[in-house]
């Protein structure tokens, strides 16, 4: 590992600010000497995508709200507003609108890299539990920006929504009241997902420095699932060796995020929301988002209304239990063959079930949608802890450094010896 653990400052002045606020020790330690395992890959440049996507709402939605109206009968002008007589208003829009789905999209995968190498497993079952909350905590906030706009399908899916809660015995009634801020849907409903649509996004913000904090205490996983057994041989200075890697890596993202934003910025917007919202008038196909369309495919493809919610709640909670629903002791799945299959499967059932909510409800939309639900829910709470007790896995190297030399072997013992 290259890079000076502890951080001296060379000035006078920089040694008097440390001694008495340790701010830049605080970054050294954490962004600069960080011992990080040298066998990461591209995958794992995804935390600075996530961190860059969370910076880029953040700001594009302040400047937004300084011009949105949360009002029920003027929200929808505002918007027209921003996109017509505001400076780049149509592209702070098209930001922040493009921005919410491009960061689900490095957040499915941020998560499914977690599932594949084990990362939930001790000892960083605190550190994916925070990743849970943060997915729970992005979802809410998605959902009520998509009413925001106060189209028709804003308009449409807050009420769909928000009757979910009806179904739960005895408060569910009261909470549903306490969202709408009335008996229906209107303009209290507005004013308060514009407020919280506001806050949760400073709250994920609170829970992403925990995530990093625990990052930083329990290290960071690797491809190989092996924990560091010697920090010279085994690990790399954070910077340059993983900023550099990052970097590229947010490059390579901020390309297809660019190209949504200036060549198809309306593709992942409903056409039924660039009509006002209109009590009297339903859109023929309710559909939300896609990155909520697995859930939504959950809940349609199960008749009772509190077994759906239930199911629906089901799914996303049990992920924060992984930890403990996964018995094996091998974490990677590159050490996990039967694991690998089952994996793949899960992630068909996922992208299947996103496909099937944006369908249309029909019989056989339904019934598969019910036969993904099962391999969806099979995978968590019945494939996970079997496999870890009957699985064969390979056998592990003995360090993360071995490892990386088993990969260089082959090219070493291939290359002609060289002439003298």
């Amino acid at each position: 590992m290259s890079g000076s653990p502890t951080y001296v400052p060379k000035s006078a002045l920089g040694r008097w600010f440390e001694s008495r606020l340790p701010i830049m020790g605080l970054v050294h330690s954490s962004f600069v000497a960080f011992p990080v395992p040298r066998n990461l890959n591209y995958l794992w440049t995804f935390g600075a995508i996530l961190a860059f996507m969370l910076g880029a709402q953040i700001v594009t939605g302040i400047i937004l709200a300084m011009h949105y109206v949360p009002s029920a009968t003027l929200a929808f002008a505002s918007v027209e507003h921003i996109m017509r007589d505001v400076n780049y208003g149509w592209l702070i829009r098209y930001l922040h609108t493009n921005g919410a789905s491009m960061f689900f999209l490095a957040v499915y995968i941020h998560m499914f890299r977690g599932i594949y190498y084990g990362s939930y497993k001790a000892p960083r079952e605190v550190l994916w539990i925070l990743g849970v909350i943060i997915y729970l905590l992005m979802m809410a906030t998605a959902f009520m920006g998509y009413v925001l706009p106060w189209g028709s399908m804003s308009f449409a899916g807050a009420t769909v929504i928000t009757n979910l809660f009806t179904a739960i015995p005895l408060v569910g009634t009261g909470v549903a009241h306490w969202l709408w801020g009335g008996y229906a849907v209107g303009d209290p409903t507005l004013n308060r997902f514009f407020s919280l649509h506001y806050l949760l996004p400073f709250m994920i913000v609170g829970v992403v420095i925990l995530h990093v904090w625990a990052l930083h205490v329990a290290g960071q996983n690797n491809p190989d699932g092996v924990e560091v057994q010697n920090v010279e041989r085994d690990t790399v200075a954070f910077t340059p060796y993983a900023t550099i890697k990052d970097l590229f890596g947010v490059s390579i993202f901020l390309i297809l995020y660019a190209w949504f934003v200036f060549y198809i910025p309306t593709y992942l917007l409903d056409a039924d929301n660039s009509v006002p919202a209109n009590p009297l008038v339903t859109p023929a196909h309710i559909v939300p988002e896609w990155y909520l369309l697995p859930f939504y495919a959950i809940l349609r493809a199960i008749p009772n209304k509190l077994v759906g919610v239930v199911a629906l709640a089901a799914a996303i909670i049990l992920l924060a239990f992984l930890p403990w629903l996964d018995t094996s002791k091998v974490k990677s799945g590159k050490y996990r063959p039967a694991f690998r299959i089952f994996f793949w499967l899960f992630v068909v059932c996922c992208v299947g079930l996103g496909y099937l909510g944006s369908q249309e409800v029909s019989d056989t939309t339904t019934w598969i949608a019910r036969i993904l639900a099962i391999g969806y829910f099979g995978f968590l709470v019945v494939a996970l802890p079997v496999l870890g007790l009957i699985e064969r896995t390979k056998p592990l190297p003995a360090s993360i450094a071995d490892a990386v030399l088993a990969k260089t072997k082959p090219a070493e013992a291939a290359a002609p010896p060289a002439s003298r």
